[in-house]
């Protein structure tokens, strides 16, 4: 099994800059793809931004320009750098990640972090 805990969430005001971090463990993984999701009031999980262990990226449109996904393989990190801040972006905020464990291709997911953007 693999564990994965989010921290850095919180309230900001628009505008202003929060960076999100997630760390894997477990025993004997490799994550070829890990990412951040969220899920706002009222409205369903969608993909905030996803990076491969060859640092490839993928961005919402949505967050594209003002959000930078990076991973460190070695620690075994992703990191969500958010700049620029809208109202908008306000959500909990979950860490997602697909990995090689037990010799089984899985899928894991944080508990969630809440990021509050006020206007």
């Amino acid at each position: 099994q693999v564990q994965l805990v989010e921290s850095g969430g919180g309230l900001v005001q628009a505008g202003g800059s929060l960076r999100l971090s997630c760390a894997a463990s477990g025993s004997r993984f490799g994550c070829g793809v890990m990412g951040w999701y969220r899920q706002a009031p009222g409205k369903q999980r969608e993909l905030v931004a996803t990076v491969t262990s060859g640092r490839s990226t993928n961005y919402a449109d949505s967050v594209k320009g003002r959000f930078t996904i990076s991973r460190d393989n070695a620690k075994n990190t992703v990191t969500l750098q958010m700049n620029s801040l809208k109202p908008e972006d306000t959500a909990v905020y979950y860490c997602n990640a697909r990995c090689e464990v037990a010799l089984s291709y899985r899928e894991f997911w944080g508990q969630g972090t809440l990021v509050t953007v006020s206007s």
